[in-house]
């Protein structure tokens, strides 16, 4: 047993080797977005599939996805099957993965000629076919139209990259030297992850770094358990819509969750506990089946905003590994758009997953009023695409005004999300070097947060002119039915995506479109969706309303109509 220091300095040194890999990933990849967004997870497990840590910058959307599915490589490559240098691939939305973009690459680390751990990688590569490029496809209707699947397969072995598998990705994309560039990074970085855990082992010998491990799980479960016993006992019940499915534009969908806060009697960790411990429990039914349509989740991201949504109220200094996930239970009905079974597309996740993020949100603020936050504006996603060879593409998204808080006005244009991590919207000047676009402008949007006693956080508007024709896809939401208000407080504002014709008339774009054509000289104007306010705009404080005008984010209209100010 090892004692409580060395367990944290066992913590920090793999979180430390998971975040090298990630580092690795992000300035080896070739595709725009993972150089100049930072968009790369990485993880360390254990072959029983525990998540032991993973990178600062991991967002929990990924490395949720490398814990899921890899019980589903062990199962199809069993342990003893695998060699050193063997590197693994799979993005089988239906066994762990998230869309068919998104490779979840893994390394076994062997301990006396068995594999003991597993680094990990992930990343959204430029493209692997499908509707439109870069893997947007808001219109597929099953999974086949959102690009290649694969199974569990091994992609490299000591010798290198396996030719067969190089030959089927390289054949299934539109950018097979920016894809084949994207996947050398993310061996790469399992391999510093693993040379990195095989150095602990060789420092605190096997049974020292296993014993380690299994006390920082243990210390962190313990650690959830009593945050949550800081939440009131009870049934806390939400639900939030979600605008269309993209084919049926009048239907919106709901995500429903019932959350139990209760004491039991655990089974988790290695020893069991002397008296019931705190544990909640996440039940999604009652929410909407799945969908032919691209609004519908695998498990594991729905598994992913079950965990987020509960952490943000909680002691924020917990570290995230499977230890907090022994305190957490989550229900996701099978064949519901939270998870989905084949032939169901699974690519517009966020759009679902952020649903259940945002009805979670709302029981727990029902629960602990003094934590409480209104609606925000969900991130907007889209592409920018070549219409024909060469490609060049460039993926993005734009964000959100946050929800007003108990006592805090809402964060402007930072989304509360959960799938980013490090990585962020690219600067305007590389992405101008490297696709015939100009960012003409970036900008907040006055008066789109939600009045209220406390504001909702300001929506965006960014403005794309082409250089060259293009393709533009959009998967967005929350941009027809607007992020409430609560206790009185106002709705955000609704953005749009928009197309600025050449003449200079502006035409609104539904909010999931596939392969819209641009010529040069025209515009793409993406407007994100404000926040929810809190309480009523006329109790807000006049200085505060002051304040707001003289910085810009509401207009002397706004001021006398939202809050009955004139100056």
């Amino acid at each position: 047993m090892s004692d409580v220091l060395t367990a944290e300095v066992l913590r920090n040194a793999l979180v430390v080797a998971a975040e090298e890999a990630s580092i690795v990933v992000v300035r080896s990849a070739y595709s725009t977005f993972i150089v100049e967004g930072s968009d790369a997870s990485a993880a360390v497990l254990d072959a029983r599939g525990q998540l032991i840590a993973h990178s600062m910058a991991t967002t929990l959307m990924n490395s949720m996805a490398l814990k899921v599915a890899l019980p589903e490589l062990v199962r199809d490559v069993p342990l003893e099957t695998m060699r050193p240098g063997d590197v693994y691939v799979l993005n089988d939305a239906y066994r762990g993965g998230v869309h068919t973009n998104d490779l979840l690459v893994y390394r076994p680390v062997f301990v006396e000629d068995r594999p003991a751990y597993f680094a990990a990688t992930m990343i959204h590569v430029s493209d692997l076919g499908g509707l439109s490029a870069g893997g947007m496809a808001p219109l597929a209707t099953d999974i086949f139209l959102e690009g290649l699947q694969l199974p569990p397969v091994r992609l490299a072995t000591s010798a290198g990259l396996e030719p067969a598998v190089e030959a089927i990705l390289r054949a299934n994309s539109r950018t097979p030297d920016k894809v084949m560039g994207d996947v050398r990074a993310l061996v790469a970085g399992t391999a510093v992850a693993a040379a990195r855990v095989g150095a602990l082992v060789a420092e605190y010998g096997a049974a020292g770094l296993a014993s380690g491990i299994d006390d920082y799980l243990d210390y962190t479960e313990a650690r959830t358990r009593t945050a949550l016993a800081d939440l009131p006992e009870g049934r806390f019940e939400a639900s939030y819509p979600i605008d269309d499915d993209g084919i049926s534009l009048e239907k919106s969908h709901d995500v429903r969750v019932a959350i139990t806060l209760e004491r039991h009697s655990s089974d988790g960790g290695r020893v069991e506990p002397q008296a019931p411990e705190m544990r909640a429990v996440l039940d999604f039914a009652g929410t909407g089946a799945q969908v032919p349509a691209a609004i519908n989740a695998s498990a594991s991201q729905s598994l992913a905003a079950a965990v987020f949504a509960v952490r943000c109220f909680l002691d924020p200094t917990i570290p995230m590994n499977d230890g907090c996930l022994r305190a957490i239970e989550v229900r996701l009905p099978e064949g519901s758009l939270l998870n989905a079974r084949s032939p169901y597309p699974c690519g517009g996740r966020y759009v679902p997953i952020y649903a259940a993020m945002e009805a979670i949100f709302q029981a727990l603020s029902d629960a602990v009023p003094e934590r409480a936050i209104a609606p925000s504006g969900i991130l907007q996603p889209f592409s920018i695409a070549a219409v024909g060879a060469p490609y060049w593409i460039h993926l993005s998204y734009d964000f959100g005004g946050v929800g007003a808080r108990r006592g805090l006005d809402g964060p402007d244009a930072t989304g509360v999300h959960f799938g980013i991590g490090r990585n962020s919207v690219p600067q305007a000047e590389p992405v101008e070097s490297r696709c015939p676009l100009i960012v003409e402008s970036i900008e907040t949007i006055p008066d789109s947060g939600g009045p209220g006693r406390h504001r909702g956080g300001l929506g965006s508007r960014t403005v794309y002119r082409f250089l060259a024709d293009c393709h533009v896809t959009t998967r967005g939401d929350r941009l027809r039915l607007a992020p409430p208000g609560r206790d009185g407080g106002l709705p955000g504002r609704v953005g749009g995506f928009f197309k600025r014709h050449l003449d200079g008339t502006v035409e609104r774009l539904a909010s999931k479109v596939n392969n819209v054509r641009f010529a040069a000289g025209e515009a793409f104007v993406v407007e994100t969706t404000g926040g929810g306010g809190m309480g009523s705009p006329y109790e807000r404080d006049r200085e505060a309303v002051l304040a707001d005008l003289d910085a810009g984010h509401v207009t002397e209209r706004g001021a006398q109509e939202d809050y009955g100010l004139t100056r």
